[in-house]
């Protein structure tokens, strides 16, 4: 059983920057992609960021791109989300969530975060 644990999530003005934090524990994460989703209200949820573990090859939503960027600590088994740009419409709650030799999508992972918030003001 993978655990993920978030921490990072917070308030800030438009323009910011936050930085999310994953940390797997409980089994090798060598075959997995993990990433991060977010759901704002009255929303779907979304695919926002995603990296393969193994590798590092990197995948974004295009309303990031060029904002976020998603990496890894392989010693300390933990994934990052670098938030700059921050807009209002990135407010959400964000889950970090991991997939067992597949993409990361919105709802079908294997496992999911706690979730944290992220509220950006105007």
């Amino acid at each position: 059983q993978v655990q993920l644990v978030e921490s990072g999530g917070g308030l800030v003005q438009a323009g910011g920057s936050l930085r999310l934090s994953c940390k797997g524990s409980g089994r090798t994460l060598s075959s997995y992609t993990m990433g991060w989703l977010r759901q704002a209200p009255g929303k779907e949820r979304e695919f926002v960021a995603a990296i393969r573990w193994s590798g590092g090859s990197t995948y974004y939503a295009d309303s990031v791109k060029g904002r976020f960027t998603i990496s890894r600590d392989n010693a300390k088994t933990t994934v990052y989300l670098q938030m700059n740009s921050l807009k209002p419409e990135d407010t959400a709650v964000y889950y970090c969530a991991a997939q067992y030799q597949k993409l990361i999508s919105p709802y079908e992972n294997d496992y999911w975060g706690q979730g944290t918030q992220v509220t950006v003001s105007s």
